[in-house]
């Protein structure tokens, strides 16, 4: 898997500022730019990088801190995305491997549940099955 690290130091740290939330997404976001399985989906959407990271720093400050200055609803910006489970597993390898390759403690595995739950969630509420999943799961409608 080629993906870069932000950090080469062998003693690891948790996920404890908004500094190491701006380094983990920074480092999951130039690993996304560079998978060929990713990649397509998110040039196609992200004409801004400067504009999008900050908003991702906000959702990820929220989840993993508590701090409420993330206000949109994640999943309709997802939901009509052209995307498959493969899509969400790979988001998820590539997720946990940047995690892993960069802190180490609680927030850091609090992150990967999360990102997990979250692939998992957007998945059935667009009616695909997530990875190791035996039932089938139905599409999300409002109607």
């Amino acid at each position: 898997m080629k993906a870069l690290d932000i950090t080469s130091e062998t003693q690891l740290t948790d996920i404890k500022t908004e500094d190491s939330i701006k380094l983990m997404v920074n480092a999951f976001y130039d690993n996304v730019r560079q998978d060929e399985i990713l990649e397509p989906i998110f040039s196609k959407l992200i004409n801004d990088w400067e504009a999008h990271l900050p908003i991702m720093y906000q959702f990820w400050e929220k989840l993993l801190f508590g701090k409420d200055s993330y206000k949109r609803n994640p999943f309709q910006k997802h939901v009509n995305l052209p995307v498959s489970k493969e899509h969400f597993t790979r988001w998820v390898e590539l997720f946990t491997y940047t995690i892993d390759k960069n802190f180490s403690g609680p927030k850091a595995d609090e992150a990967k549940r999360l990102a997990t739950n979250i692939a998992n969630s957007f998945q059935e509420r667009m009616g695909l099955t997530p990875e190791g999943v035996t039932y089938i799961p139905q599409r999300y409608s409002r109607n």
